[in-house]
């Protein structure tokens, strides 16, 4: 969702003096326990005359409810339910709601839902999903957001939040410009599907079992295919995204499709770019044919923010207002996110541009929504969570997984030997160097919200061991011009050892703000090779951003030892770090999408939305799935302190599909078979098991990936992740990693149309850090 960015500014530029002095004093926000009285619907306690309303009576279902509902609403009242500040009904004792409520990483002051005050001061905030998903933990995705998901119902019982939350972005991240990458789980289909439905289930899911009843509601955005903001003058409130059909089912529509299928999420938001020629937002194709049709939502479906506006004004698409509103609707969509629905669909209504029955379906849709979250049913005290208040909000426990969710995602990407972990008792002074070491803001990144604490990366350094600090950057400006180089060799030349504390930040990449170049800003890398030739021990260069950089320099500089990658890291980023530098944590982050060199930049083509390779015309493609060049860091790149050995224990070298008599391809060699409609694919599964032992010195979690290389038919990804998982293992432990594989889901491709193929011949696995040939045959 779209605040605008000047907008979101002002209110930074009133905190940032605060989160100053937050960021180095560490203070912690003790919650003051007074109560607000909001109003409940439903709340026949205060309002005796909703009793006989039948919307109200708990025991019916939601459908009955619902229908009772809007039998019961005008036209006119209808219309005020088709925009986020959905209207109120004194006469049936419905409040007005605030549907726009953030949590991408926390629970967020971005959208109007949210109040931070001192009842709330602030909330527990986590890692930008960037950095979460590079902990390659589900566990750990689902967890948060149940933490996330407590701290809401909490706010909303005192009338500080909504039930209602835009998140989270699954969107691919497919090209490391863009400025919302950090946002996002990163580039790859399944990892995006698996954190999308963790964190939803972690949002949603109640702990009564009620499984048709919501916790919160969450909203997986921004459906299709977008990921371009404001590249050279491009700005995504006009972009037509052309895709191909192979490319949408195969990367772009997939975490959103196992958003509703597997996490069944409550709603799905359409974005503001078009998609070949079509806006998202009145695609009826994409809309009521694949999110309500083919993949059965139960929920409702919002426009990103004013998005009906760019239709219309941007795109010029529609050729009226009321027309704009009519097409929005009538292609299936529920909700808007602005004012546009509340101007225009009454005229659109009056020209018979669309139906009430339109209406009564969007409404109806919300209205669901509403039940399942309990807003109807009165004071939520008398009910599940009603017990939660200010005292759930930034918990010790919360704050601690906060931390952890950092330490798991820290990615170590090269380290030189002797170098990492530093010895907090060898270590009598180290110099700590850069414009991200001490600015606390930087770390909770963007749709943010006021966190418990702030711990820099300094102040977490410092409690171990004794620093000496410079910013290197003039004005502590990630901008970095100029660089102060001389004041900076001078402390560094002295230290035992020096970290370097670097990167990007909200004004170098964020929403409305794509990158142009991949490259530290301004002087920094001059400062990081200057210092780093004059330092007489370790240099640890700690890159904290949400796209990947091209450090190349310090990846081939001798003199820088170690190189980590921290993303945003949250509000205890900076006790997260400490944690991986002087070994009281073992690192096991991967990274989750390629890091490029400058010349990708150079060359690519921002807006060219294909993933795939065109060795016509030079394009080398997008992601470790298709990209065909040289990179600075691979997707799932990450170091340890430990090593592992892997051996494979079990895994077929033959799958065979059988096929009915008088199938095609009994006649006919073929290269692929039909994934989803063979009856002789359905629950054809395999298992495979690998023993991981940790030969290492130092416990640790050890991720293992299981990609494939399928056969070279339709075009198909050159590698591909199937399944990941962690494993905990002690020193000179070992332990069993088991996959459970489905041919029709594991082993398929998608053709060029669209269809999904189980490749017959020859697939190689990649399972750890081994290769398994097994051939499909029929």
């Amino acid at each position: 969702m779209t605040l605008p960015y000047n907008n979101r500014m002002k209110q930074h530029s009133v905190l940032l003096c605060f989160f100053f002095i937050l960021s180095h004093f560490a203070l912690e926000f003790k919650p003051v326990l007074a109560q607000t009285s909001p109003v409940f619907a439903c709340d026949v306690a205060n309002n005796p005359g909703v009793k006989n309303f039948a919307f109200c009576d708990v025991s019916l279902d939601v459908s009955s409810r619902v229908n009772d509902l809007v039998k019961r609403l005008t036209l006119e009242e209808k219309i005020t339910m088709l925009v986020n500040t959905a209207g109120s009904v004194s006469r049936l004792g419905i409040p007005t709601y605030e549907w726009w409520s953030e949590a991408l990483h926390g629970i967020s002051y971005t959208g109007p839902g949210v109040k931070f005050n001192g009842v709330v001061p602030g909330a527990t905030s986590f890692p930008q999903p960037i950095l979460t998903s590079a902990s390659f933990n589900e566990t750990l995705f689902e967890t948060i957001g149940k933490a996330v998901s407590t701290e809401a119902r909490a706010m909303y019982n005192v009338g500080l939040a909504g039930l209602t939350y835009w998140s989270p972005n699954v969107n691919i991240y497919r090209d490391p410009r863009w400025g919302r990458g950090q946002e996002t789980p990163g580039e790859d289909p399944t990892l995006a599907s698996k954190y999308g439905v963790g964190y939803v289930k972690g949002l949603q899911q109640r702990d009564d079992g009620k499984k048709d009843m919501l916790k919160v509601a969450s909203c997986c955005k921004h459906y299709t295919a977008y990921d371009v903001d404001d590249w050279k003058g491009i700005q995504r409130y006009n972009f037509n995204a052309k895709v191909t059909q192979q490319d949408l089912d195969d990367t772009f529509n997939p975490p959103f499709k196992s958003c509703v299928v597997d996490g069944n999420v409550a709603s799905v938001m359409c974005s503001y770019n078009q998609v070949n020629g079509k806006p998202t937002c009145g695609d009826h194709d994409l809309l009521a044919g694949v999110i309500r049709g083919q993949w059965k939502l139960n929920g409702y479906i919002v426009t990103d923010c004013d998005s009906l506006n760019e239709i219309y004004w941007a795109q010029h698409y529609t050729k009226t207002p009321e027309e704009t509103a009519a097409l929005s609707l009538n292609s299936g969509l529920d909700l808007n996110c602005g004012s546009w629905l509340g101007k225009y669909t009454q005229g659109a209504v009056n020209q018979g541009l669309v139906n009430e029955s339109v209406i009564d379906r969007a409404v109806s849709n919300n209205f669901a929504t509403l039940m399942r979250l309990g807003f109807f049913d009165g004071d939520p005290k008398n009910h599940a969570y009603g017990n939660l208040g200010p005292k759930d909000v930034c918990t010790p426990e919360h704050q601690e997984l906060a931390r952890e969710a950092a330490r798991q995602g820290i990615v170590l990407l090269k380290n030189s030997v002797g170098s990492l972990p530093l010895s907090a008792k060898s270590i009598k002074s180290l110099a700590v160097i850069g414009p991200n070491a001490n600015i606390g803001y930087t770390m909770i990144g963007s749709y943010e919200g006021t966190p418990c604490k702030l711990t820099t990366p300094l102040q977490g350094l410092k409690a171990s061991v004794a620093t000496v600090y410079h910013p290197g950057c003039f004005n502590a400006s990630v901008s970095c011009v100029p660089a102060l180089v001389d004041d900076a060799k001078k402390i560094a030349a002295a230290a035992d050892a020096v970290v370097l504390v670097m990167g990007s930040d909200q004004s170098i990449e964020r929403e409305s703000k794509d990158r142009v170049n991949i490259t530290l800003p301004g002087q920094q890398s001059l400062l990081i090779t200057e210092v780093a030739s004059v330092s007489k021990g370790p240099v640890i260069l700690v890159i904290m951003s949400g796209g990947g950089m091209d450090v190349q320099f310090a990846v081939d500089n001798p003199k820088v030892t170690s190189i980590v990658w921290i993303g945003f890291p949250g509000e205890d980023g900076g006790g997260a770090l400490a944690d991986i530098i002087f070994g009281y944590y073992n690192p096991s982050g991967r990274l989750p999408m390629t890091w490029y060199p400058q010349s990708y930049a150079d060359k690519v083509d921002m807006t060219n939305m294909n993933m795939r390779a065109d060795p016509k015309t030079g394009f080398p493609g997008r992601s470790y799935r298709f990209y065909k060049g040289p990179t600075v860091f691979n997707f799932g790149d990450g170091l340890s302190y430990s090593d592992y050995k892997h051996h494979l224990v079990q895994a077929p070298k033959y799958v065979s599909i059988p096929l009915e008599e008088g199938h095609a391809c009994r006649s006919t060699r073929c290269k692929s078979i039909d994934a989803v409609n063979e009856q002789s694919c359905s629950n054809l599964g395999f298992d495979i098991h690998l023993r991981v032992k940790n030969v290492g010195k130092m416990s640790g979690s050890h991720t293992v990936f299981l990609f494939t290389s399928p056969p070279s038919v339709h075009n198909a990804p050159q590698k591909h992740l199937l399944e990941f998982q962690k494993i905990h293992l002690t020193p000179q432990s070992e332990g069993i990693v088991k996959f459970k594989l489905d041919v029709c889901k594991h082993l398929s491709v998608v053709d060029e149309v669209g269809n999904k193929k189980v490749a017959l011949g020859l697939h190689v696995l990649h399972i750890g850090d081994l290769k398994h040939s097994l051939t499909v045959r029929i």
